[in-house]
This record gives structure tokens, C-alpha cells and sequence, in this order.
């Protein structure tokens, strides 16, 4: 049985093709577009996740899209009605769009389908709930039989937060917060305020936070979001504006911190530190409330999370060390990308039984469900674009790619299947020394491109977590943040609030200073042989050079550009930054 799941024109359009309820494949739009969080309908991800497959749009059984158009159009024209007359600008330019496009979006879809392949039936087309989408995508690819389901975004149809038990092949809704109250939309308005991108910048406000102190925590609580002790919660409507304009925060809100809305190029000061860290401290607030009310109700032990939300690691770190339940399952994917995924394995379990072998094989592949080049391929194309290479046995560019990090050059590295989801887990991953005390300026602003304060993370040998990070836990997926142990820490570092973030940023505080933030902390990734043999050989070969069993990791891209997808992508970004080299297949 063939099942296509596909998300689309909101953000992140992706596609998944499950077969007999295995993942075969997975990718984003914007891989392959190279435009970054591409809304667009998904051709380019349907047509690789098809010929991975090896099948034809005719061979499916089912087509799944992950929401409900019929269902969005209500909640949006019911909140232009409420909002009247103050959301009509907004609501004539989405009005006719919804007309023409999304509201018949069935006929959209089968349209574009069949520029694809002109048999596909139309009648297997099917719709899947968005927040049944996120909860399908992490409960049937965790290792539960049985599960809390917690799933948190902006908004999907109606719902911004929902709760299912997971039983077997089943998935039971529970209850549900509405639009407009939503966590996720709170943290876009906060993501705004302080003069980031909504729906890309959230990553950023997150590793401002640590510069800050929450200060603010209570005049967020007081002000523009009510939680109750069961962690349900109501935003307070006249502080915001996303449900009537092209905005998320209005004047009001802006009152609230005496303090206009800051621009992309403000300087960024103390006091939006200190609002970074506060939003981040309620979030944190807010969703452990809500896991310890979902504990006492459910007197579950394992629970699973999916949604944009799920995707602060951070907070994921405050739940797991809360110990609210025993077993966390987070889904990798876990924005719209992943309700690709979700919506394909809503219906594939809607008709088939979860088999018991499933719950303790790796149904996710560690992420690389991508494109993946053979030498020959990317020969091909290296020639084509009059790249200048060298051809080594595995061996060789294992220890030649080690060398180079020893000697504190950038490689980039590319080899074997892109990852699905938003983060680089070394397939298509940047390269570096961590012990360097100029690494993470080098990274941000000669090759990366973008704001000096930002973190780099670690990929480390896992065995070796437990000896450098405090708490250790397995950490595959870039999920978790976890504490550099004290003993690697430099004793008479203190960190200087009153200096410009640029400079705070950039002074060395431990043994591996480019990956250890203002804080101590580390948005950690474990490695094992198993996992990816190549590049746990690369890690084994630096630490017989350095002593450190880990690298610096970060995604093969370049600011407001996509990680690469094909050889050409790969060679293209290297030539335009400063990497020092690029190790691509052999």
C-alpha cells in the first residue's frame, strides 16, 4: 500500500511517501527550489519522493493533504467578520485568493497532480485535520504502544494546541485551545517586536534569550497572556493585531515595555535580551503546566510532541528534566514539513494496524529520507561547473577532512541522503573545530552570513555525551539543549551584560568555546556508528588528533537560503563563502 502525504501553501510545502507504512522518503519544496520556506505547490518533493519509490502517481492509493481547507476558510472568514471593519484591507487581498485557489482546493490539487502524471485518479485524494497531521507524525514513529499527544503551533484549522492519547494504530482526540489564543503566534509577536522574520527568526529570539534575564515574566503573564494552573491559557486581544492586519503587534503592545518595536538593523540592546529571555521563560512556564495537569489526568508515562512549537529545545529540555513522564518522543520534523509526514500516516493506520516490530525499529531513518548522489552523479556535475577536485578512498578523506579541522579550516560536508526537517544532522552539514576560539565569529559572520550572538551546536559521540554535558541523554535529532559540564568550563569567566551582545558573543568561556553558549549551554546532537558510519569515523579521527570527541555542526547554507540539496547547490554556496574546503562523496 502506497500512501502520499503532502503540506503546501502556507509555509514549508513538503512531500512523504510511505509503503506499507515504512518512510521511504521526504523532502521540502524549498530543497529543490531553493527558495527559502517555499509555500509553493510541492512538484519538485512529490517527483523525488516518487521516483525513490519507484512508482507512478497511478500506483497510490491514497493522496493525503494535511489540512482541511473548507474548515480554515470558516475560522479566517469568521475572524474578518468579528474583526469588521477593522480587517477588511486584509481580508480583500486573502479573500480572493481563498476563491480562486484554496478554498476549492481539491480541485487545485488534483490540477497540479496531474501535471505530474495525467492518470492520477482524483477520487484518492484525501484531507487529513492539521493538528490529526502533527499528532500522526509523532506518535506512530515514537517506540509507544501507547502515549500523551501534545501538539502546539500558530494555527491550524481552528486549533493552536490539542491533546490526543495514542492507543495501538489509534489516535483519540481529547481537547483543544482555539485561534486566536495560540502559544505559537505569542512567540511570533515577540519574534517581531524584536525586529525578526515571524515563521524564521523564532530560532533567533531563542538564542538571544540566555543574553537576557526574565526580568519581564510577570508583565507578560499580567498583561497579554492569561494561564491558568492547568496550563490552558487566552491571549488578551487588544495587545494584538494578527487576527485583522498583516502584523502581529500593535501600539498597546509596544506600551507594555515602553519600547518601540525594534528593526532588523537596531542595534539589538539589554533590554531586548532581557524581553527574549522573558517570552522564552513563560513559554517554558506554560508548556510545563500543561505536561504536569496532562500527567496527573492521564497517568501516562510517555508522551510525544509535534507542532513549530516543539521545536524550542530549550523547553523540550525543561520537560525532560522535569521528569513528568519517563519517555519523550519528539518528531524531527516537527512544523508543517513534518505534516506531510503526519497526514500520510493518519490514513495509512486509519486502514491497517501499527505492527508491534514497529515500535522498536527507527521508522524516521534518522532524517535522511532525502536525494542522495552517487560518485558518479556528482562528478558529473563538479565537471560541469569547472570545479577543481581531488578523488580519495574513504580512508583518505576521512583523515585529510580530519587534518583540515585540526588545523581549524571549514569544511563543508556532503555525503549520502539529505535530511527532512529544518535541521543538518550531517549529511549536509558545515564543518568545524570546536576548541577554536575564533571559530563561532568566523562561522556567523564569514561564512554563515548572519548575527555574530548566534550559538553553533555540537555533534558528539554519544557514548561521550555523559563525560562533557550535564544532563546526558540521547539527542539524535538536535532536539535538546544540554549544560558543558564545569570541569571544561573556564573558572574566571563572567559574563559582562553591559558590553554589546557582538562582544559578549565572542568571548572564549571553555575548553570548546564555538559551541558552548553565554550560558554554558549546548543544543546538543548525539552520534553513533550506527547512525552515520562516516561521519562518526570522520569524529573518531579528530579525537585521536585532539582529545575532543565532537564538531561543530551547522547547516549546509548561507543566510535566507535553504540547506543544499545536489552537488551543484553544495559547490555553489562553498564558492561564494569563505569555507576552506569541500569534502562531497569522496
Amino acid at each position: 500500500m502506497y500512501v502520499l502525504g503532502i503540506s503546501g501553501f502556507y509555509h514549508d510545502s513538503a512531500a512523504a511517501l510511505l509503503k506499507d507504512g515504512e518512510l521511504i522518503a521526504a523532502a521540502q519544496e524549498e530543497r529543490f527550489t531553493r527558495i527559502k520556506h517555499d509555500p509553493s505547490f510541492p512538484h519538485r518533493s512529490i517527483q523525488y519522493v516518487m521516483s525513490e519509490g519507484k512508482i507512478k502517481l497511478t500506483n497510490l492509493d491514497a493522496v493525503v493533504f494535511y489540512d482541511k481547507p473548507f474548515v480554515k476558510f470558516d475560522r479566517i472568514f469568521e475572524t474578518f467578520v468579528d474583526s469588521a471593519p477593522f480587517g477588511w484591507l486584509l481580508f480583500s487581498k486573502v479573500f480572493p485568493t481563498w476563491i480562486n485557489e484554496k478554498l476549492f482546493l481539491k480541485r487545485l490539487l488534483a490540477k497540479e497532480l496531474d501535471k505530474i502524471d495525467q492518470n492520477f485518479n482524483s477520487k484518492n485524494l484525501k484531507f487529513s485535520d492539521h493538528h490529526m497531521s502533527h499528532a500522526a507524525s509523532c506518535f506512530y514513529p515514537s517506540p509507544f504502544e501507547e502515549a500523551i499527544i501534545l501538539t502546539l503551533d500558530g494555527v491550524g484549522e481552528w486549533a493552536t494546541t490539542a491533546v490526543a492519547i495514542g492507543k495501538g494504530d489509534k489516535i483519540y482526540p481529547i481537547k483543544e485551545i482555539l485561534f486566536p489564543n495560540s502559544l505559537g503566534l505569542l512567540y511570533s509577536a515577540f519574534t517581531q517586536y524584536l525586529g525578526f522574520k515571524v515563521n524564521s527568526g523564532e530560532y533567533k529570539m531563542m538564542g538571544l534569550a540566555p543574553y537576557g534575564k526574565p526580568i519581564f515574566t510577570n508583565k507578560i503573564l499580567s498583561t497579554l497572556i492569561d494561564v491558568k494552573t492547568d496550563g490552558s491559557f487566552a491571549l488578551k486581544g487588544e495587545y494584538f493585531e494578527f487576527t485583522s492586519k498583516e502584523r502581529m503587534i500593535n501600539s498597546n503592545f509596544c506600551a507594555v515595555f515602553d519600547m518601540p518595536q525594534r528593526h532588523e538593523n537596531d542595534p539589538i540592546e539589554q533590554r531586548h535580551n532581557d524581553i527574549a529571555a522573558s517570552i522564552q521563560e513563560v513559554l517554558e512556564q506554560t508548556i510545563l503546566k500543561i505536561a504536569t495537569s496532562l500527567s496527573k489526568e492521564f497517568q501516562q508515562t510517555n508522551i510525544c510532541l509535534a507542532g513549530g512549537v516543539a521545536l524550542n529545545c530549550v523547553a523540550n529540555s525543561k520537560l525532560f528534566h522535569s521528569a513528568l513522564f519517563k519517555n519523550i518522543y519528539i518528531q524531527p520534523a516537527a512544523g508543517d514539513a513534518g505534516g506531510a509526514l503526519g497526514a500520510a500516516m493518519a490514513y495509512y493506520y486509519s486502514q491497517n494496524q501499527r505492527k508491534k516490530d514497529h515500535y522498536t525499529t527507527n521508522p524516521m531513518k534518522n532524517c535522511y529520507l532525502g536525494p542522495k548522489y552517487s560518485q558518479s552523479q556528482i562528478k558529473q556535475e563538479l565537471e560541469d561547473l569547472g570545479a577543481v577536485f581531488e578523488e580519495h578512498s574513504e580512508m583518505k578523506l576521512i583523515s585529510k577532512t580530519a587534518n583540515l579541522l585540526d588545523e581549524n579550516k571549514v569544511v563543508g560536508w556532503f555525503q549520502g541522503r539529505m535530511e527532512f526537517g529544518p535541521r543538518a544532522l550531517g549529511n549536509r552539514s558545515i564543518l568545524a573545530n570546536p576548541t577554536s576560539t575564533k571559530m563561532r565569529q568566523n562561522l556567523n559572520l564569514k561564512i554563515k552570513k548572519r548575527e555574530g550572538f548566534r550559538p553553533f551546536a555540537p555533534i558528539i559521540k554519544r557514548d561521550s555525551a555523559k563525560y562533557w554535558f550535564d544532563p546526558p541523554h540521547d539527542s539524535p535529532y538536535m532536539l535538546y539543549t544540554a549544560y558543558l559540564k564545569e570541569k571544561f568550563r573556564y573558572e574566571n569567566f563572567v559574563d559582562d551584560s553591559s558590553q554589546p551582545i557582538i562582544k559578549r558573543a565572542s568571548r572564549p568561556n571553555s575548553a570548546v568555546p564555538a559551541i558552548t553558549h553565554v550560558d554554558f549551554s549546548a543544543r546538543l546532537q548525539t552520534i553513533t556508528g550506527d547512525d552515520n558510519p562516516r561521519l562518526y569515523a570522520l569524529i573518531c579521527e579528530f579525537e585521536q588528533m585532539t582529545g575532543v570527541p565532537m564538531l561543530v555542526n551547522t547547516s549546509f547554507n548561507v543566510r535566507g537560503e535553504p540547506i543544499v540539496c545536489s552537488p551543484s547547490d553544495a559547490f555553489k554556496c562553498f564558492m561564494n563563502t569563505e569555507m576552506d574546503a569541500l569534502a562531497i562523496g569522496n
